[in-house]
């Protein structure tokens, strides 16, 4: 995929503080569909600390949460063929969040996350994620994404 999702999304639902692009204060977040998994990628600026050398968990627990409805929109599409290369109406909310936090995570390292879809039911989507850095599980997640109506 060479596109991230959240760069598909129609400009009126593109105002994420996390992942919209039309958002000039938000945090820009880009998932990608790699063939049966999801990835983004983010470094965040020293401000989001919780105590020094630390990233707060807010942040965190903010990046799976676009990252998670990002990844619930492109398994959607992979199950209903729809192609990833051109704006695509499918856009989902969170249902809920589940975050559980395995060890700190260094302030100034590039987190890497992940998201694998464990079920998709009507428009009730869920997505198994981690979050890794320096090579080591620092946080998993599960969401239940919602598919918006048309």
């Amino acid at each position: 995929m060479s596109k991230a999702i959240q760069d598909l999304y129609p400009d009126s639902l593109a105002h994420c503080y996390g992942c919209g692009r039309n958002n000039p204060a938000g945090l820009h977040l880009k998932t990608y569909l790699e063939g049966d998994e999801t990835v983004a990628h983010f470094t965040p600026e020293s401000k989001y600390i919780a105590i020094p050398g630390v990233v707060y968990g807010g942040l965190i627990a903010s990046l799976f949460d676009c990252h998670g409805t990002g990844s619930a929109a492109a398994f959607i599409c992979k199950a209903e063929n729809i192609p990833l290369d051109a704006p695509i109406s499918v856009r989902c909310v969170t249902g809920s969040l589940k975050v559980d936090f395995k060890v700190f995570t260094p302030a100034g390292a590039e987190l890497e996350l992940r998201g694998k879809l464990r079920k998709i039911d009507g428009r009730k989507v869920w997505v198994d994620m981690t979050l890794t850095a320096g090579g080591r599980v620092r946080a998993v997640a599960e969401i239940l994404a919602i598919r918006l109506k048309d």
